[in-house]
C-alpha cells in the first residue's frame, strides 16, 4: 500500500492563487526569488503610481512650479533614472542566473527515469534495472499512465488528477529525468517539485531533481498538445527509500 492509497496531499485547491507546499530546495529557491521580485515590483508600481497622481492633481502647463522645473535635458534626472533601473535588474539577474544553473546542475543521479509524452498519456521507463516480465510478457518497471475516468474514481479521489499507475520514487536522493516525446510537445509538470520540462519529439531533455518528504504529488501536461490536452495529469509517489526498494521487490528486481 503506497500514499496515494491511503491520503491526498500536494494537489491544487478551489480558487488557489499561491504556490503549493515546496518538496524540494529548488522549489523553495523559485519561490524565494518571486517573494524577492515581489519586493521590487510593489515598490516600483506605488512609485511610479504617487508620481502620476502628483502630475495628475497638483501640475498643469499653466502650474508656476512646472515652469520652474528644469526636467528637459536635466542630465542629472537622466543618469538617476537609467543607473536605479539598471541597478534593480542587475538585482534581480543575479539570483535567477543562480537558480538557473543550479536547477540545470545534475549530481550524481542515483536512479534514471524515462518519461515519454504521447497524445494523450504519459509512459515511463526505470532504466537502471534489468527487464523484468510479468506472465503476460510486458515489463514490469516500463508502464503507461492514464487519467482515471469519472466512473472509475473512488471517494475522495480528485477528478482530472488520478491516474492508473503512479510512479514510484524515494525520496531524498538524486534522479535524472529524461524527458521526450512520440508524437507533438509536451511539458512535463509537477509544481510542488519545481519541475517543469518540455518534451519535445526527437530530442531528449534532461533534469534533476530530489524530493524532500514523502506525499503524491500531482501534475498536468503544461504544453497545448492537441484536444485532450486537459486530461493527461501526473501521478507520484514519493516514498522511504526502504519502501522503494520493497517496491522493486515486489517487480522482481534484488
Amino acid at each position: 500500500m503506497y500514499l496515494h492509497d491511503i491520503f491526498k496531499q500536494d494537489s491544487p485547491e478551489k480558487w488557489q492563487k499561491l504556490f503549493q507546499d515546496p518538496a524540494s530546495s529548488i522549489m523553495e529557491n523559485i519561490i524565494d526569488l518571486h517573494h524577492d521580485i515581489m519586493f521590487f515590483l510593489i515598490i516600483i508600481s506605488v512609485f511610479v503610481s504617487w508620481i502620476l497622481l502628483c502630475i495628475i492633481f497638483f501640475y498643469n502647463t499653466n502650474s508656476e512650479t512646472v515652469r520652474s522645473l528644469n526636467l528637459t535635458h536635466n542630465t542629472v534626472l537622466e543618469v538617476v533614472w537609467t543607473f536605479i533601473p539598471t541597478l534593480i535588474l542587475m538585482l534581480i539577474a543575479l539570483p535567477s542566473y543562480i537558480l538557473i544553473y543550479n536547477i540545470d546542475e545534475l549530481y550524481d543521479p542515483k536512479i534514471t527515469l524515462k518519461i515519454i509524452g504521447h497524445q494523450w498519456y504519459w509512459s515511463y521507463e526505470y532504466s537502471d534495472y534489468s527487464s523484468t516480465f510479468n506472465s503476460d510478457g510486458k515489463n514490469e518497471l516500463n508502464f503507461d499512465s492514464y487519467m482515471l475516468k469519472d466512473e472509475d474514481l473512488s471517494r475522495g479521489d480528485l477528478r482530472l488528477l488520478e491516474v492508473d499507475n503512479f510512479i514510484i520514487l524515494p525520496i531524498k536522493s538524486s534522479i535524472r529525468l529524461l524527458i521526450t516525446a512520440s508524437d507533438v510537445i509536451h511539458s512535463w509538470t509537477i509544481p510542488s517539485i519545481g519541475v517543469k520540462m518540455d518534451a519535445i519529439p526527437g530530442r531528449l531533455n534532461q533534469i534533476g531533481i530530489s524530493i524532500d518528504r514523502m506525499s503524491v504529488f500531482y501534475g498536468q501536461c503544461s504544453e497545448l498538445c492537441g484536444i485532450n490536452h486537459s486530461f493527461m495529469p501526473i501521478g507520484l509517489d514519493a516514498v522511504s527509500f526502504e519502501q522503494y526498494l520493497a517496491w522493486l521487490t515486489s517487480k522482481g528486481i534484488n
